[in-house]
């Protein structure tokens, strides 16, 4: 199958399985195929299935020949992050203590992307626990950029992002507990969803539970908003789960901007980005009052930053986890993950709860923000890409593996939806990304936005030639 495939959504996809002109078979083996001929260059992949996968594609497209319904992702091939668990499958979480790990159970989303028709042919890397913001981990080892391979891809949902961007899936799902979609979205060109905390059933129970999302990466935002769709819903599994009724993503996708009272911040009041970031992001703002919406740049979102509360619950729960190897077996665990992990062990009960009662000072903050706005704009990251094996920005050493990244992990802490879009390119010809936050339980004003900035823009800016 052509190149043109790597660089066609997930709705075409869709439209032209269902009419026939492309069969889920070849889609699948094409796919399984780029992913194998990528894995020395991009380290995408942590486990493929292509037994399974092919097995599912037959199926797939004796539904399409027999004339029967189909699901909104049918015949799609998709990948899971290893932070989620497919049932029978490896699920290591990036790390050398769960190398041996088997699934028993599958993740709601697995789930629910299959009974959609979509096909899963493998799970993806992701750093240690979700615990660092770019793609490597002792485990899997470096994922690179398939924009440059010098670059991360971001993290942690690492080779999400790669593969993604590579043209071997249209969409991949990934988990965000502190911007870990919309992060390695910035780096790798494309778009985000992190839904309404609870949205997005998380089951197994996470290391991160009051934190963690799961949805979906993809080439546009229709996609993801597409995907979405499938995904999201209650499930009696997750103690957090949202009940409402979904919103319709899908069509607001499609809706118009105009009117909306839009914020862009380029620091939220705390944040030290470059300046090339700032330019870029702010030039995005602006394309919206052409659309008809309201601007205003805002200094400060929030009082202080949000950092130490984040790092505080975050920590404190992939420590609690990792205790026993923390304590035995700290060799087998990610030095700069362990060092980080050490120091909210170490956090006394008092520091602990003070902490949590300020997250919900800072969700009053976040509530009293939106009374006036629809949506907020500010960068998804203060830099434009950073190189493989560096952990941290050299002019952010001062930060720890994820408060560097600044603009993500406030809105974890909320537990408001936020989308991640490509605002340009940057002078070193990598992608930057903008972040879309919206009101508490509004993804589909998150949407509207995020899709109809995307309509803006010139084409292209995720299906360039790659670097693989």
């Amino acid at each position: 199958m052509s190149a043109e495939f790597d660089a066609m959504s997930a709705m075409e996809m869709r439209r032209r399985i269902a009419k026939r002109e492309i069969s889920p078979v070849d889609l699948t083996r094409r796919a399984l195929d780029k992913a194998q001929a990528t894995q020395d260059s991009l380290n995408a992949f942590f486990v493929l299935l292509p037994d399974e996968a092919m097995a599912a594609a037959r199926s797939a497209e004796d539904a399409v020949m027999k004339g029967a319904p189909l699901g909104v992702l049918h015949g799609l091939p998709f990948s899971a992050k290893d932070l989620m668990a497919v049932k029978g499958v490896r699920y290591a979480s990036g790390s050398r203590t769960m190398a041996d790990n088997i699934a028993t159970v599958e993740a709601p989303a697995v789930e629910r992307a299959k009974a959609a028709g979509a096909v899963l042919i493998g799970k993806t890397t992701t750093s240690e626990f979700g615990c660092k913001s770019v793609g490597d981990s002792p485990l899997t080892g470096v994922t690179r950029n398939p924009w440059n391979l010098a670059k991360t891809p971001g993290g942690s949902s690492a080779g999400a992002a790669a593969s993604v961007a590579a043209g071997v899936t249209p969409f991949a799902l990934g988990t965000d507990g502190g911007g870990s979609i919309r992060i390695p979205c910035a780096f790798t060109g494309l778009a985000g969803i992190k839904g309404q905390f609870g949205r997005v059933p998380v089951w197994p129970t996470s290391a991160t539970p009051t934190l963690a999302h799961v949805g979906p990466l993809a080439r546009t935002v229709t996609d993801a908003a597409l995907v979405f769709s499938a995904i999201a819903g209650h499930d009696a599994r997750d103690p957090f789960g949202v009940a409402g009724a979904v919103p319709d993503v899908l069509g607001a996708s499609r809706a118009s901007v105009a009117g909306m009272r839009v914020a862009y911040s380029p620091t939220l009041g705390y944040a030290r980005p470059d300046p090339e970031v700032v330019e870029i992001t702010r030039r995005a703002a602006q394309v919206f009052e052409d659309l008809g919406c309201h601007v205003e740049e805002v200094d400060a979102v929030f009082a202080t930053d949000p950092a130490d509360l984040w790092t505080a619950e975050f920590y404190a729960g992939v420590g609690i986890r990792l205790r026993s190897f923390m304590e035995n077996q700290r060799d087998l665990l990610d030095p700069a993950v362990a060092d980080v992990l050490e120091l909210a062990l170490h956090q006394e009960m008092q520091s602990y709860y003070t902490s949590v009662f300020e997250r919900y000072a800072l969700r009053e903050q976040a509530r009293s923000f939106f009374d006036r706005f629809d949506i907020l704009l500010s960068p998804v990251l203060p830099v434009t890409s950073l190189d493989v094996g560096v952990n941290i920005p050299a002019a952010l050493s001062d930060r720890n593996l994820v408060s560097w990244v600044f603009y993500t992990y406030p809105f974890n802490l909320t537990g408001q939806p936020a989308a991640s879009v490509c605002a340009g390119i940057a002078k070193d010809g990598m992608p930057v990304g903008l972040q879309v936050v919206g009101r508490s339980h509004c993804e589909a004003d998150v949407v509207r936005a995020a899709a109809a900035f995307e309509r803006t823009q010139a084409a292209g800016y995720n299906v360039r030639p790659y670097a693989v």
